[in-house]
């Protein structure tokens, strides 16, 4: 068994941002030289998620305007008492989740046709990361 991690770094210019990072994951999956096994991405922020979708724009937008519907910018969440203004950023963090693995076979990712792995940002305009750990043989 062997394995490899690798961190990509973020530095958005808009608070909420949606960052394809299919290319990134598959070069680590490549210099792996893992031919069957998985990799985990994970973001590794609180404010923050991964997940994997259609890369088509109309529903990225969809997805943005749902997480803005359940979790919209502004209310008064109990987390703003501590002096921070992000609650609606914690919370779609956790609708669209902090990580996903998707398996490896035959040295390459193995998604879909459409599938694509995205970072998902809510609370930008600072550095942060994201882990990718490919496991396998």
């Amino acid at each position: 068994m062997k394995s490899t991690t690798e961190y990509l770094w973020f530095s958005t210019d808009r608070p909420r941002e949606y960052i394809n990072i299919t290319d990134d994951v598959a070069r680590v999956v490549g210099q792996s030289g893992i031919r069957e096994g998985m990799v985990l991405v994970s973001a590794m922020h609180i404010t923050a998620g991964v997940y994997v979708n259609d890369a088509e724009p109309g529903i990225i937008q969809d997805i943005d305007e749902w997480a803005d519907r359940v979790a919209p910018q502004g209310p008064d969440y109990h987390h703003h008492h501590t002096g921070e203004t992000n609650g609606d950023a914690h919370l779609k963090s956790l609708l669209i989740h902090h990580q996903v693995i998707v398996p490896i076979t035959e040295g390459d990712l193995d998604l879909g046709p459409w599938q694509q792995i995205y970072y998902a940002e809510f609370d930008g305009r600072r550095r942060k990361r994201v882990v990718i750990k490919a496991i396998g043989e």
